[in-house]
């Protein structure tokens, strides 16, 4: 379970904390995805009417450097993980790295490997790829955001067995996946006390994420000392879904760089934060 958190808290840790399947693959799907627009033929997913995705807000940038993150449990550190993202064409391209180490790797490997593609002005996602090896658990995931249809495709190969599945379910015009929403966040204003709704999407059922702005707080890393806006997402989504809290902590000035992340559970906390900044 610890392991499991390493990997979602830092590359969704908006939203994810919880469990999910693989890393992201490339190829002409997410392109028409991106330029799909929704059809008003086809159901939408429904969901609260304050929930949307707000486009990129202007003098933002995504971080282009590597950021590296260490997980701590119980003052063992649990995991390692990375995050970058790289624009390809009129597409921004997450890619994420989460891996256990030390003694817990030793008890429960995991080694999982992310690729998150949004379109760069509408923050929408249009594919999300997951190879996931975590345990005896393995397996290649694809989440592919048709607008069009107003579908979320979600194909999965069991690498063990090789079983596979297929699900669709409802979207509405814009979603963001578990992945991206971490910068998603980073990318909205975060004034004081604000609150910011959008819908987010793994692949089954659309839900709804809410980031409360906390406060403000001066934070430690091995990174360095960051003054920082602390946001409390809240949603009907795994672990965020009666079962803790997450709080997550953007550098208060133009990048909002993700330095921290903890999530607060009945069995302990698992905190992720910042190591270093790689160009």
């Amino acid at each position: 379970m610890v392991n499991s958190l390493i990997r979602k808290l830092l590359l969704i840790a908006v939203v994810n904390a919880a469990t999910m399947p693989g890393p992201m693959g490339h190829d002409a799907a997410w392109a028409q995805a991106a330029h799909a627009l929704p059809s008003q033929n086809q159901p939408q997913a429904t969901i609260g009417a304050e929930a949307h995705i707000q486009p990129l807000r202007d003098g933002f940038e995504f971080p282009r450097q590597t950021l590296r993150y260490e997980a701590e449990y119980r003052f063992i550190t649990a995991g390692v993980a990375t995050l970058r993202v790289e624009r390809n064409g009129n597409q921004e391209h997450m890619i994420g790295t989460a891996d256990s180490t030390g003694v817990v790797a030793l008890l429960f490997r995991v080694q999982d490997r992310f690729n998150s593609y949004f379109d760069a002005q509408r923050l929408c996602s249009t594919k999300l790829t997951k190879h996931t090896e975590e345990g005896s658990h393995w397996r290649e995931t694809s989440i592919t955001f048709d607008y069009g249809r107003g579908k979320s495709v979600l194909e999965e190969k069991n690498l063990k067995n090789g079983q596979t599945k297929r699900v669709e379910n409802d979207i509405p015009g814009c979603v963001t996946d578990v992945v991206s929403g971490i910068l998603y966040v980073a990318s909205l204003p975060l004034q004081p006390d604000a609150t910011y709704s959008f819908p987010l999407n793994d692949g089954g059922k659309t839900v709804s994420i809410h980031a409360h702005v906390e406060g403000k707080q001066e934070i430690k890393t091995p990174a360095g000392t960051f003054q920082t806006i602390r946001v409390g997402p809240q949603g009907d989504y795994s672990v965020l879904k009666n079962r803790g809290k997450i709080t997550i902590w953007y550098t208060d000035d133009a990048r909002h760089l993700p330095v921290q992340i903890q999530a607060r559970l009945f069995w302990g906390t698992l905190t992720v934060y910042l190591t270093s900044i790689d160009k």
